[in-house]
């Protein structure tokens, strides 16, 4: 159905608007392929613990916030489907098939194992494996999205990838320790950010934290629910805006109260 739209057609608004119109978009299925960061620092502990005080580490909260992911979007629509590849020095398939069981997801969580990827990370193969399977999915309507779950503070990744070949969505979520001296998160955030502005086909988000909490990632993951075909702009996620970045600057007087907004 197309919607036609004056505007200025409003209770506020004057007559003689001008119209446009809202032509119909198909809404395509997912198959979405989460790639998980199996490299030494998905170890590193999380600043929430477990049951009786167990650590939690970041591979730990990364499946429970998969898990989250993939029963809420089953939700919203049951026949999205899920599969799941590992990157260490390069992607490679952890399980191959798209299913919309959560224990398939379940099955493929088993088959990680954490290795050194010798200070390495190369996204080329991922890409490759995402562009073909994006050319399956296209032929069924469905299309292809890519989430990269990536752990480390010091290793930028590497790819090799033509400008114009855009066949998938990319979506990155990167846990990190804080800068020091053998951190660099800001050049490895730039270099995630390049790879992703560089393969995405609609709209890709990318969230980082090097907080160490598992309710941030939870958030970031609920935020990744949104449909590729269906996003606004990321810089348009913030609204609404703090009141920081509301309030008008205005001079005030010695004898003024001052008040101070702290946004979280």
């Amino acid at each position: 159905m197309e919607i036609q739209v004056v505007e200025g057609s409003g209770s506020g608004g004057g007559s003689g608007g001008a119209a446009y119109k809202l032509k119909p978009t198909p809404y395509h299925k997912e198959d979405i392929l989460f790639c998980i960061d199996i490299d030494t620092e998905s170890m590193s502990e999380m600043k929430n613990t477990g049951p009786n005080g167990r650590p939690i580490t970041r591979l730990d909260s990364i499946k429970q916030s998969i898990l989250l992911f993939i029963h809420a979007k089953l939700t919203i629509n049951p026949d999205h489907r899920f599969a799941f590849a590992s990157l260490s020095n390069s992607a490679a398939w952890v399980r191959k098939e798209f299913s919309s069981e959560v224990d398939s997801a379940i099955a493929a969580f088993r088959g990680l194992s954490v290795s050194s990827s010798g200070g390495h990370a190369d996204l080329t193969q991922l890409f490759r494996v995402a562009a073909h399977e994006a050319k399956k999915s296209k032929s069924q309507n469905r299309i292809l999205r890519v989430i990269l779950l990536y752990c480390r503070s010091s290793v930028q990744p590497r790819f090799q990838w033509a400008a114009n070949q855009k066949l998938f969505t990319l979506d990155v979520i990167y846990l990190h320790d804080k800068p020091g001296p053998e951190n660099c998160p800001q050049k490895v955030y730039d270099a995630l950010v390049e790879a992703l502005e560089q393969v995405t086909e609609y709209e890709g988000y990318i969230f980082e934290s090097g907080q160490g909490l598992q309710r941030i990632l939870f958030r970031h993951m609920c935020l990744l629910l949104s449909h590729p075909q269906q996003r606004c702009l990321q810089d348009d996620l913030g609204l609404p805006m703090a009141l920081t970045k509301k309030l008008p600057a205005t001079d005030s007087s010695p004898g003024e109260d001052a008040i101070t907004v702290i946004s979280q």
